[in-house]
């Protein structure tokens, strides 16, 4: 039976970069995955993109990751929040030599340097493979996987996702609820440059997110995160390229020109969820398998990097006081060090989500009030800054660049 210091059921984009990370400071790590490679890097598999702050940027220039994002990548040097189209809004605009607050990557492009890191580590990779029992005990952490092999390990980490088999089989509860949006997404070239511009538009119907894509052969491009009506994505998703488009223009009030090339859309249910602890014996979750938050302000995947710099941090102080992977004292710690930062964002996207939804004249002028105010109250705009970077709180180190 193969044995290692930390089993990882999931190898998406968290349970990869913790496999990684872990790779790098000497823990053994055996990674199981029913996803094929070739399918989730394939273009046009999800069409999703993600806001990497500047913080898990460091994180993965320092498990040797950023390499191969090198040239894939656009910067976030500017971000505009609105109520609408109408006058108000807010920006956030680092001075220039603080760096960007964060870089649009393609999924797809994160699992194609994910991969390649894997492929130079020692990880023992079994994609196409699922666990069918797992054991944890006292002693250690036991599974039999689809192909017949056992595995052991001292620590099982949960990478599933938001519907994680592994916590529901612990028993841990989970605080749930739907949204009444779900989320389209979709990428498109624009007639006028970005310039390195992030928007966040806020309708009742719910935020329009434009995000910043590197250019191609083509021309500009731009990400769309537009979350409608949950009764009305299917229809979005029918809508022909043009008329999606033009829709899609409305929105922006054709700020960035004409559009054109749309990709093909996808459509994903909004929801929030909170695991009422993230630890168990000998198992600890990371990502959405532990907390999922409304993609209003970008920072789902970055709190699961977060997960990944306090856990690797933990084990690896662990490892030189001695103490195995999955020793309860350190998977306390790591239960201390994250569960409150992880309320805190959660809690805070979904007033947001909340304060952004409600309908009305009124409550648009409060909001536009509001943002204007902010706007002009530059230690408040500062910790915002802070936050869109993933600079807030007790950074572990890898968040800080630094190896373990």
């Amino acid at each position: 039976m193969d044995h290692a210091d930390v089993l990882i059921l999931g190898g998406g984009l968290v349970g990869a970069t913790l496999a990684i990370a872990l790779d790098r400071h000497g823990l053994k790590t055996i990674v199981v995955d029913p996803a094929d490679a070739t399918v989730t890097t394939a273009i046009g598999f999800d069409g999703r993109a993600s806001a990497i702050a500047s913080a898990s940027h460091r994180m993965l220039e320092a498990i040797g990751v950023a390499g191969g994002l090198e040239g894939h990548g656009c910067a976030i040097r500017h971000i505009r929040v609105s109520d609408g189209l109408a006058p108000g809004k807010l920006d956030f605009i680092p001075d220039a030599d603080d760096g960007a607050l964060g870089t649009m990557y393609e999924n797809r492009r994160l699992r194609i340097a994910l991969g390649e890191a894997l492929k130079r580590s020692t990880v023992d990779l079994r994609m196409k493979t699922r666990a069918t029992a797992v054991t944890r005990g006292p002693a250690g952490v036991t599974a039999t996987l689809s192909s017949g092999e056992t595995v052991g390990a001292s620590l099982l980490v949960a990478a599933e996702g938001r519907n994680s088999p592994t916590r529901a089989d612990a028993g841990i509860k989970v605080a749930q609820w739907r949204y009444d949006h779900a989320a389209i997404i979709s990428a498109f070239h624009h007639e006028r440059p970005h310039e390195e511009i992030a928007y966040e538009i806020f309708y009742a119907a719910g935020p329009f997110a434009l995000l910043p894509l590197v250019d191609d052969e083509i021309g500009h491009r731009s990400a769309i995160v537009w979350t409608v009506k949950a009764a009305d994505a299917p229809a979005m998703l029918k809508l022909g390229d043009r008329a999606f488009l033009a829709e899609a223009e409305k929105r922006m009030g054709g700020f960035l020109g004409a559009l054109s090339g749309a990709s093909p859309r996808a459509s994903f249910p909004l929801g929030f969820h909170h695991a009422a602890t993230i630890t168990g014996e000998r198992l600890a979750l990371v990502g959405d398998a532990a907390h999922g938050i409304h993609p209003i302000a970008g920072q789902g995947l970055n709190l699961g990097f977060r997960d990944v710099a306090a856990l690797v941090e933990v084990l690896v102080e662990g490892r030189r006081l001695g103490l195995e992977a999955g020793d309860a004292q350190l998977l306390d710690r790591y239960q201390r060090w994250r569960s409150l930062d992880t309320l805190m964002v959660a809690g805070a996207t979904d007033t947001l989500t909340r304060l952004f939804g409600i309908p009305g004249r009124t409550a648009s002028a409060i909001r536009r009030f509001g943002i204007s105010a902010v706007d002009r109250i530059t230690p408040l705009k500062a910790r915002f800054m802070a936050e869109a970077r993933g600079e807030s709180g007790a950074l572990p180190k890898l968040l800080q660049g630094l190896t373990v």
